[in-house]
């Protein structure tokens, strides 16, 4: 069985291809703000799922021999829900909303086949950002912009993205964007993986 990854990360795509995960990509096409819009004040697990559910399920309709597999990420801190950066100006705003804070991260997997939803995977990670200076959030950014822009955290934990932390809590594999182990038992389940 064919898998695709409903995703044009290419962080997503590194971890399938370095654990020897044959797999094909077909972003998804789905409008993630107003799908988040219409969930109201839903947890952020929940939220990651929802969404992670919607992208396999739109490539499913377009590919319904494939198992599809569909990923997202929710950062939250103090109660606040962000997204992607908009822009470098932006994304210093969030670092510095940031500073001295606990960001929660909630990576959400799913597996779909024939529009319907056959393996949900979640997991949490808590990192703690250590006070930031304005010069240091200026110095991180002339560093690492634009590529921290397609991060919800605005980091890149395989890059300078430690710099910012404290102390973290949580998978690696999760921090960096799936749930990669429950995602392969997943996989070893539906019968693309060897047991």
């Amino acid at each position: 069985m064919s898998l695709i990854l409903a995703s044009g990360s290419a962080t997503r795509r590194a971890m399938l291809d370095q654990c020897g995960v044959a797999h094909a990509v077909v972003p998804a096409q789905v409008d993630e703000r107003a799908l988040e819009a219409g969930l109201g004040d839903a947890e952020p697990h929940a939220i990651a799922l929802t969404l992670a559910e919607a992208k396999a399920l739109e490539v499913c309709d377009r590919q319904p021999e494939a198992l599809v597999l569909g990923g997202d990420s929710v950062v939250t801190v103090a109660g606040r829900r962000f997204d992607k950066p908009a822009d470098r100006d932006e994304a210093a705003e969030h670092l510095a909303f940031f500073s001295g804070q606990t960001i929660e991260l909630w990576s959400a997997a799913v597996l779909a086949r024939d529009g319907k939803i056959v393996e949900r995977v979640t997991d949490k990670a808590e990192l703690a950002v250590r006070k930031l200076s304005n010069e240091f959030i200026a110095a991180y950014l002339d560093a690492e912009w634009p590529e921290v822009g397609f991060s919800v955290g605005v980091f890149r934990i395989e890059a300078l993205g430690p710099l910012l932390f404290d102390s973290v809590q949580g998978d690696y594999f999760t921090i960096l964007g799936m749930p990669l182990i429950g995602v392969l038992g997943a996989l070893r389940r539906q019968g693309v993986l060897a047991t």
